[in-house]
């Protein structure tokens, strides 16, 4: 009687499916992992912009007035007014990590923006406008956080 010998090994074909589910689930995993960072990081602008606002309407209370800007995409009035390095009153404790050039970056490394004149040209009223552009286009404002 002859006996067969047959190694007990994978197969080319095998090997290749099983690389194949493994790349597969790999990159459903990648991309639900970016989408929750990306949500994250809206989660996170949203509540700086609440708390920044929160900061203005008590410098205003103190102050009689929110802090002048009129450079719409710059916020570095808003920083050297509510953390004065000069010792005066802090209204908001800015995360020096995410400070440059002045300028308070949002969690998508952009500057938050803000902008006020008195009497606020838009609308007539002395209200400010703070937002930041979500990491995308600066020119189209749907996908912005903002605070108004």
């Amino acid at each position: 009687m002859k006996k067969h010998h047959r190694n007990h090994g994978f197969t080319l074909i095998e090997l290749l499916v099983v690389i194949a589910i493994i790349a597969i689930l790999a990159s459903l995993v990648l991309s639900a992992a970016g989408f929750v960072q990306k949500k994250g990081a809206r989660s996170r602008a949203t509540a700086e912009i609440a708390a920044i606002g929160a900061a203005l309407e008590s410098y205003k209370v103190d102050n009689g007035d929110y802090p002048l800007n009129t450079n719409a995409g710059s916020d570095s009035n808003i920083v050297a007014a509510l953390m004065p390095t000069n010792g005066g009153k802090v209204y908001f404790e800015f995360k020096t990590k995410f400070l440059t050039n002045g300028n308070y970056n949002d969690p998508f490394g952009y500057s938050y923006n803000y902008i006020y004149t008195n009497g606020s040209p838009n609308n007539g009223t002395n209200n400010y406008d703070l937002w930041s552009s979500a990491g995308g286009p600066t020119t189209t404002s749907n996908t912005w956080i903002k605070n108004w």
